[in-house]
């Protein structure tokens, strides 16, 4: 009985470092749903403009990859620098760079330089999003991370997609459907990334936030750059040890690939086939799928701290994916959108499901010294994971995002990844002890 209270979701909550850390969270991410719903409407559901398949999966890489590529040398920061100050600065910069792009929406140019600095403001959140969950371990006990993994992972779900909503409700009744409405939106964002800057100011110390152990720096770029590789170096090493952490982040990455074919053909059909010509005149149905995605993030949030403790973060996983490949061909394949929100609904439990135990098994099996390049090369892989079945799928999805075949390919392959995973994080698992269901022997193995 002890061992329950602990873990439930009044213990965690309790810890009022925690609330704090959560609550800069939720505002990031809320303004985040904000200022992407703004962008996304501008580029996808313009009505002076639509965009083909392939452009779409181009947007989405262009925004993407370039990040993907630098996201282990930002992981390296984070242990470098002070995680409160890179809160406090990557805040700061979002609110600057904000500006530019909102002007940009609202006389129509988006070229160029709306879409590099769209990817410096979404790098930097991405960024951001590494150091909260890098710093959750130095506000919450260890034996309560997989609870406040949970609770982080689904209120900032539930907050961005709260942010989407409100941005939808607003446009077509406070804003205009166009540029002008879609760059009034955008010019919200500022406030809201300047507001949690100061909290993180406010809540924490200087050194609150790890990391433990300090990287001195080297002078001169040279030396900084060497530090840097050297770091990385050190960090797929320690990854390399930390097996159940790697082969979770493996499993994690396949479904992201599939997912973003899924995505993209989604997108389509509510934009053609159902009648999407703008984020006006499909508001219900979007609404619908957004409520579905939330409900399914709420239920993966709930479930997965009890099964994990239960069966293990291993057994858990493959369940999810196991289950997401009966779900898609069962609900997809009708192309009936009441069933596609059902499919929303299983895919979003698998999903965030999944990264709890992925978040979880890292924060477990990697020192605090190595955790935040881990988390941001897991970061990288996420985003990159979900561009490949993006732009893979749109080489053959119609234009009307109806494809058969597409379904019978994503159940296929998510059934070969949950047996593979199962094998292999089965066989690691056994040998060295499930690291959810029994934290203390991993942190034991770790030796820390």
């Amino acid at each position: 009985m002890a061992n329950r209270r602990t873990h439930n979701l009044r213990a965690v909550l309790a810890g009022s470092a925690f609330r704090r850390l959560l609550g800069v969270r939720l505002g990031g991410q809320f303004t985040d749903g904000v200022f992407q719903a703004a962008l996304a409407g501008s580029v996808l559901f313009n009505p002076d403009r639509q965009a083909t398949p392939t452009a779409i999966a181009l947007a989405a890489a262009v925004l993407v990859l370039p990040y993907s590529l630098v996201g282990p040398f930002a992981g390296v920061l984070l242990d470098r620098w002070s995680r409160r100050s890179v809160i406090w600065w990557t805040n700061l910069a979002r609110a600057v760079l904000a500006l530019p792009i909102a002007a940009l929406v609202l006389v129509g140019d988006e070229g160029g330089l709306f879409l590099t600095g769209t990817l410096v403001v979404i790098g930097l959140g991405r960024l951001l999003l590494s150091g909260l969950s890098a710093a959750t371990p130095h506000v919450v006990a260890a034996d309560r991370l997989v609870t406040a993994n949970a609770v982080a992972g689904t209120a900032g779900s539930v907050a961005y997609s709260l942010g989407m909503g409100v941005a939808l409700a607003l446009l077509g009744r406070v804003f205009p459907a166009g540029d002008h409405g879609y760059g009034a939106l955008a010019l919200l964002a500022p406030v809201g990334y300047v507001a949690c800057a100061v909290l993180a100011r406010a809540f924490f110390a200087r050194d609150q936030l790890g990391p433990d152990e300090v990287v001195p720096h080297r002078p001169g770029v040279s030396g900084e750059t060497a530090a840097v590789l050297r770091g990385m170096v050190d960090g797929i090493r320690h990854l390399g040890a930390a097996r159940g952490a790697a082969y979770a982040m493996g499993a994690q990455a396949g479904f992201r690939v599939l997912f973003g074919a899924l995505a993209l053909a989604l997108l389509l059909l509510y934009r053609s086939v159902f009648g999407a010509d703008n984020l006006t005149g499909v508001s219900t149905q979007l609404g619908l799928v957004f409520a579905a995605g939330a409900l399914g993030v709420l239920v993966a949030a709930t479930a997965t701290p009890w099964a994990s403790r239960r069966v293990g973060g291993w057994r858990w996983v493959a369940g999810l994916l196991a289950a997401v490949a009966v779900a898609v061909p069962v609900f997809g394949l009708p192309f009936s959108p009441p069933l596609l929100v059902l499919l929303v609904l299983v895919v979003n439990v698998a999903g965030h499901g999944v990264k709890i135990v992925v978040d979880t098994m890292v924060q477990h099996e990697c020192a605090d010294v190595f955790r935040g390049r881990v988390f941001a090369v897991n970061d990288t892989v996420f985003n990159l994971a979900y561009v490949v079945g993006m732009v893979g799928a749109s080489r053959f999805l119609p234009v009307d995002g109806r494809s058969a075949g597409l379904l019978f390919a994503a159940a296929v392959g998510y059934a070969l990844l949950a047996g593979g995973y199962a094998m292999a994080a089965g066989r690691w698992a056994r040998r060295v002890g499930d690291d959810i269901a029994d934290p203390g022997r991993a942190v034991a193995l770790t030796g820390r």
